[in-house]
């Protein structure tokens, strides 16, 4: 019987463990192991120096984690957190300040990149091989993945280039974890575990199986909402077989979320299957993101007419989380087919916080598998959300000075997406778009602009791009773009506007005028759908 009470199991974690745990924001997060095991350090001053490796994040504003790091935060001579490989730091603050301020390391990898590595690591390999990061910030010769100075001299995480058959490579390395905190819905006596109640199992089984693994062989522990007998689970639905759990922990319902916002809903496991139809989601309000979203769609739809089959397609998540629910009013589901990073297919994706649970999907794999999906170039179109885009067509979807959000998974899907539509409002701040009557008319502008000179760092390298043959379109609300060899074409503008005032004058560059340039559909900017299914 491997049950046991919390304390018995974060009790075997030693000081300096490098601990891998699960979680994509509170999807398959093991929150009350994390509490228990800061509760233990809090009473005994042990563990201490720990080194956390999460993918990208367990916990949302204020939960558990976000919390910990609060009390660690205000401690200023904190000895239980030592550093952190983190894909996503955006969900909570404290990490953000803790690393700014160079109080633990603090390193950052692409979801995918730091999916692969526990799976590379499980097999005896030392890191992960690949060519996502090349000429971003994540390349040696740029930031190398250091999100502060103390990362940069320890050197804990490392990114190095390599050189295979003349071809440019990188290779990630980071410590291998000797402890994993993973999640699941039910465990056996043995200590089988099933996911049947959560919205996606991420990497689960290969965190184990990296802390298994030779050398330094060490534990794993399950945090599940029940215990059921052995041998009553059924075999293909076990994700992580028994021998590779060490302790199973029963964990309270409120450490158990299915997401941030919510406790559990059937929709997200898969357990109930919605109907999928435009009635059966809120119809999403006439504005300027539905605007760009329904331009992402009509960019889809092209796609589909010109391959004449169905397209499997991700969405990212802000505006371009949204597309899904624009192709369910449309009635056309079943010709553009949708991932989410966490393992969904399908269905409605959720935001903010929740993002990584859908709603209502048909299938969920392993996280691992699904960045295999983008960055082998499987999907057929990505749509991206964006921060600032260059002369050159450059992307950063979100770093600046002293914003620590993290890349996410934007290097791995823009990197092997062959068609990338990235999307985002024309103008950051404040301001007040009206969408009526087939125009857009704008009250007032945001007063940042985007569309810059140079970004402020590269996570989408557009020439490389481009020498890989990608097809890359930056939608807004006002003005699509295409990326050429001589830079951004402006193809279309919003019906209703001024080019020179609204546009251009919001440009840090001069972009190449189409000489087809066209007013954007204006179907996109009146109430009624816009007729997609009689088009397919």
């Amino acid at each position: 019987m491997k049950v046991v009470e919390a304390e018995r199991a974060v009790g075997a974690v030693p000081d300096k463990a490098v601990i891998a745990v699960s979680g994509f924001n509170l999807l398959v997060a093991p929150e009350y192991l994390l509490l228990k095991l800061f509760e233990r350090y809090k009473e005994t001053g042990h563990p201490k120096g720990i080194f956390l490796e999460v993918n990208p994040i367990p916990t949302a504003p204020n939960r558990v984690l976000d919390r910990i790091l609060g009390e660690l935060y205000r401690e200023e001579d904190q000895e239980f957190l030592a550093g952190m490989l983190v894909t996503y730091p955006g969900w909570s603050p404290y990490i953000q300040r803790l690393i700014e301020e160079n109080r633990v390391e603090g390193y950052t990898w692409s979801i995918g990149t730091a999916s692969w590595f526990f799976r590379e690591v499980a097999r005896g390999i030392p890191g992960v091989l690949t060519r996502v990061g090349l000429g971003t910030f994540l390349d040696p010769r740029e930031d190398g993945g250091y999100l502060n100075e103390l990362a940069r001299k320890r050197k804990r995480c490392l990114i190095e280039r390599v050189e295979i058959g003349g071809e440019e490579y990188l290779f990630y390395r980071a410590p291998k974890p000797n402890v994993a905190f993973i999640r699941g819905s039910t465990a056996d006596e043995i200590g089988n575990v099933t996911t049947e109640r959560e919205g996606a199992f991420t990497e689960i089984l290969n965190m184990a199986q990296a802390a298994k693994a030779e050398p330094d062989k060490g534990i794993v522990v399950a945090q599940v909402e029940r215990v059921a007998r052995y041998p009553s689970l059924k075999p293909q639905d076990v994700k992580v077989p028994g021998p590779l759990v060490d302790y199973v922990v029963v964990s309270p319902p409120e450490y158990h979320k299915q997401s941030a916002n919510v406790t559990y809903d059937p929709r997200i496991s898969g357990e109930v299957i919605p109907p999928m139809d435009s009635g059966s989601v809120p119809k999403m309000e006439l504005g300027s993101k539905k605007v760009i979203a329904r331009r992402i769609l009509l960019e889809m739809v092209g796609l589909v007419k010109r391959l004449n089959r169905p397209v499997l397609v991700n969405l990212g998540i802000g505006i371009p989380d949204r597309v899904a629910g624009v192709a369910m009013e449309e009635g056309i589901s079943e010709w553009v087919f949708t991932t989410v990073e966490s393992g969904p297919f399908g269905g409605i994706a959720l935001g903010g916080p929740d993002f990584g649970a859908s709603i209502g999907p048909f299938a969920i794999i392993s996280q691992p598998d699904q960045f295999a999906n983008y960055e082998g170039g499987v999907i057929d179109a990505a749509s991206l959300g964006f921060m600032q885009v260059d002369e050159r067509g450059n992307v950063n979807p979100s770093l600046l000075p002293g914003r620590l959000p993290g890349p996410g998974g934007f290097p791995v899907i823009s990197y092997g997406s062959p068609r990338m539509f990235f999307a985002g409002h024309f103008t950051a701040g404040r301001k007040e778009l009206k969408v009526a009557n087939g125009k857009l008319e704008i009250v007032r502008d945001g007063n940042i602009k985007k569309f810059v000179k140079r970004v402020y760092k590269v996570v989408y390298n557009a020439p490389l791009g481009l020498k890989r043959g990608q097809e890359v379109v930056y939608i807004t609300e006002r003005a699509v773009f295409r990326l050429t060899e001589r830079g951004l074409v402006l193809e279309e503008h919003a019906p209703g506007i001024d080019i020179e005032k609204d546009v251009l004058a919001h440009m840090e560059f001069e972009p190449i005028m189409s000489p087809k340039l066209r007013e954007m559909d204006e179907r996109l900017f009146r109430e009624e759908p816009m007729g997609l299914k009689d088009e397919l």
